[in-house]
């Protein structure tokens, strides 16, 4: 995915990583300021790693065990973090009236300096799905390219068919 400008976006940079959250979330820290932010991941939804309301939520739609979906959720933050480890520059590019979730946490589109954005490729590589609770301009794009990871049994998909 490249950078596209649906309606009014929002762009920073310049961020760096200061922790991997979770297979879809992390914190960053603007260095002109110091101040840090938790960005979540927009359009895409990875696997619990701790007990939840989430988590028993995705237990009762997945027919999965928590403990299983646990494991899953390990598996994705494991390979979120081997891409993008702490202290990684990224940029962050927001959709504007879909920009903060109901836990304020800042919904973005995370890009690599390379231009790769993160969202897709934890899709892309099986270890994420499209979610679809807060809007977004690239939820088709996403839901094509979870197709071809679950047609091609890519990360967490190698162990079930749905997370």
């Amino acid at each position: 995915m490249q950078f596209k400008a649906y309606g009014q976006a929002i762009i920073k940079t310049h961020l760096k990583i200061t922790k991997v959250v979770d297979g879809d979330g992390l914190f960053v820290v603007n260095p002109f300021n110091k101040q840090e932010e938790e960005i979540r991941f927009l359009g895409i939804d990875a696997p619990e790693i701790r007990r939840s309301k989430k988590l028993q939520q995705d237990e009762r739609e997945t027919h999965l065990p928590g403990q299983l979906l646990l494991l899953l959720g390990k598996k994705s933050k494991d390979f979120l973090n081997s891409i993008a480890p702490v202290g990684t520059s990224v940029t962050i590019q927001l959709e504007k009236p879909h920009s903060i979730d109901s836990f304020g946490r800042t919904l973005a589109y995370v890009f690599l300096p390379d231009g790769t954005c993160l969202n897709e490729l934890m899709i892309k590589e099986g270890f994420a799905k499209p979610y679809s609770r807060y809007y977004c301009e690239a939820l088709a794009d996403f839901q094509q390219i979870n197709i071809f990871a679950k047609s091609n049994q890519k990360g967490l998909y190698q162990t079930v068919n749905d997370f």
